[in-house]
């Protein structure tokens, strides 16, 4: 017998398909959002990522591995994509002050007025694409957050 065997009758029931198409067409809208800032969505996600950490750590340096499990981004990426932002002058790695095997991460006043741009362009596309969900929003990452956070 030819044919896919599977337990839907129709594939927009599969939620596994139906988050892998949203999500496609997510990224592509996040994608043309950050363009006009020369920033990949990761590359994005990262300096506002550190740029939020640094905000709220009280003056404590913020790690690498502090940024990646803000992220949820894998380490060897991670150090990649800084690599790159380094190179574009939008952080900086600077010795850590108490552990001499660390690197603290600081964005540059060019990469934090740069990502406090982008956010504006991020949140708009955000809002534009979830609004067909209307009120159920608030449920809805509700249960991202439940899907994200399980063991």
């Amino acid at each position: 017998m030819t044919g896919l065997h599977t337990e839907f009758e129709h594939a927009d029931e599969s939620p596994g398909l139906l988050l892998w198409q949203v999500t496609n067409r997510w990224q592509a809208a996040i994608r043309a959002a950050l363009a006009p800032f020369d920033l990949t969505h990761v590359q994005f996600v990262l300096l506002a990522s550190l740029t939020w950490l640094t905000g709220r750590s009280g003056g404590d340096p913020v790690t690498q591995r502090d940024l990646a499990d803000q992220a949820a981004t894998d380490p060897m990426m991670t150090s990649q994509v800084l690599r790159a932002l380094e190179q574009k002058g939008l952080l900086e790695r600077r010795d850590h002050p108490t552990d001499r095997r660390a690197k603290s991460l600081v964005a540059t006043e060019t990469g934090a007025a740069l990502v406090n741009r982008a956010v504006v362009a991020v949140e708009a596309c955000d809002q534009e694409f979830f609004a067909p969900l209307g009120e159920t929003t608030p449920r809805f990452t509700d249960s991202l957050r439940r899907l994200r956070d399980r063991d």
